[in-house]
């Protein structure tokens, strides 16, 4: 599975249009995801003082069926690979979705099903 933090907005328009597409899409031609262990950090990083956030997990095989890519690469500044997601997310391929309340100092909580 992959994970992506969505802002309220994105993920109401989601509902209308039947796909998940953040504005990083369209700025920089994918969307950014993360592996379940990198998604705190991301969110530290990223969505502090978002308290509306919502955590997507995406289906990667669901994505691939579709015909949307999915390449992992290396991000520098973090020291990891991260998936990125080369196309709109069909909302068939967003399997779950949760409240991921991010605090002003980006801390922030998986949801206890996410919890190893």
């Amino acid at each position: 599975m992959l994970y992506r933090i969505s802002q309220p907005d994105d993920w109401q328009r989601a509902q209308q249009t039947g796909f998940f597409a953040s504005p990083d899409l369209a700025a920089e031609g994918f969307i950014h995801a993360s592996e379940l262990a990198q998604v705190l950090e991301t969110a530290r990083l990223y969505y502090a003082n978002s308290p509306g956030a919502l955590l997507l997990e995406i289906d990667e095989a669901a994505l691939l069926a579709t015909g949307v890519r999915v390449e992992r690469e290396w991000a520098a500044g973090r020291q990891a690979w991260f998936p990125h997601v080369f196309g709109p997310v069909p909302l068939a391929a967003v399997r779950r979705v949760w409240p991921l309340p991010v605090a002003a100092d980006g801390s922030a909580a998986l949801p206890p099903e996410l919890v190893a």
